[in-house]
């Protein structure tokens, strides 16, 4: 019974967030529409770059941050004491992150 309390818990935790997060939404738009602001509001401006290429720019970049970061751990582990698994964990997701933020700058670069 323990075993099953974990994935219904992490399904109803995703579920509340995207309901919440659509019934929000919807009652924006509602309340934009009574006040009569203009539906142009709901659309994005058009980017001139197509999304694969900002898909592709962003996971080429995060792919390389993981292999940098394991390059660190190996490279740690050779040379100090350290082998904990926290550590080896927390620079994998230091090192993953800083690509998605250099992917993020860079797109926001080639929209403009």
């Amino acid at each position: 019974m323990e075993k099953i309390i974990i994935p219904v818990s992490l399904f109803a935790m995703i579920f509340g967030i995207v309901y919440l997060h659509l019934s929000t939404r919807n009652r924006e738009r509602l309340a934009l529409i009574e006040k009569g602001v203009d539906a142009s509001l709901f659309k994005s401006a058009p980017s001139n770059i197509p999304v694969w290429k900002l898909l592709l720019l962003n996971l080429s970049l995060l792919l390389m941050g993981i292999g940098i970061g394991l390059l660190i751990i190996s490279i740690l582990q050779a040379y100090t004491a350290l082998d904990s698994d926290a550590a080896n964990t927390a620079i994998i997701f230091i090192m993953a992150g800083l690509s998605l933020y250099i992917g993020f700058t860079l797109s926001k670069k080639l929209e403009q």
